[in-house]
């Protein structure tokens, strides 16, 4: 079964998620910008959601998640929750 081992960072807006993505591209760690940013529990864990399979996240999620290359950055995502910054940190085809 392929799996993603991703983290995310969780935030209101998409204007908010594209000045984090800009910050991060720029050098800064996702997963200290995750602690300080994101709105998700996950963030006190860097935003690191451990190993999921397809058909656990929700779709948009899922989606953007499984097309990401390792340590790439996603555009935001837009879901229920709000809006995402995904990166992937493992891939198990």
């Amino acid at each position: 079964m392929s799996e993603v081992r991703a983290s995310h960072i969780l935030v209101k807006s998409e204007d908010e998620a594209k000045s984090l993505r800009e910050e991060i591209l720029s050098g800064a760690a996702f997963e200290d910008v995750a602690a300080r940013e994101s709105l998700c529990p996950s963030g006190a864990r860097g935003g690191d959601l451990g190993n999921f399979g397809k058909g656990v996240m929700v779709k948009e999620f899922e989606d953007a998640a499984f097309s990401l290359k390792v340590g790439e950055v996603s555009q935001p995502v837009q879901t229920q929750f709000g809006w995402h910054l995904i990166v992937v940190t493992e891939k198990n085809d």
